[in-house]
């Protein structure tokens, strides 16, 4: 019993450590510190997808599974539970080489979208009053950085 719950949660940290390698970097825009443990994630997901390796989280789960009575398998942890919803017809190694594409495009469009908006936003979320001088001072007619300084 307990070996099959040891499974289960095996799987469950898998699939949310390939939702992490995808859509990590979402979090990295949010929280700057998420950029490194997922730009290690990602690397990795992409090394095991273009050296046909098969992760460490796959054994942990087959040797679970096998303790509980279960068969486990010997594919991957994506041809297992992800393929048969995706691809009907099985992972190939063109298909590897195109989710690890993917993952790398994504990523760096997603790394490389322009922080700017938010930028301005968090600026003046945490300075009302600055934004609120600024405006005063044009206004005003005045300059804003002599305002500012005082």
């Amino acid at each position: 019993m307990l070996d099959r719950v040891l499974a289960d949660l095996a799987i469950a940290t898998h699939f949310a450590f390939l939702v992490f390698v995808v859509a990590g970097g979402l979090l990295a825009r949010r929280w700057r510190w998420v950029a490194v443990p997922h730009l290690v994630a990602a690397a990795w997901g992409v090394y095991i997808e273009i050296a046909d390796g098969l992760c460490p989280l796959t054994r942990i789960e087959n040797r679970l599974a096998r303790r509980a009575g279960g068969a486990g398998y010997e594919d991957s942890f994506i041809e297992h539970y992800l393929v048969p919803i995706i691809y009907p017809t099985g992972l190939t190694r063109p298909m590897q080489w195109g989710l690890a594409a993917f993952v790398v495009v994504l990523n760096v469009a997603v790394y490389a979208w322009p922080r700017r908006a938010r930028a301005l936003n968090t600026a003046s979320e945490r300075h009302p009053s600055s934004a609120g001088s600024a405006q005063h001072g044009a206004e005003s007619g005045g300059n804003v950085k002599e305002h500012d300084a005082r």
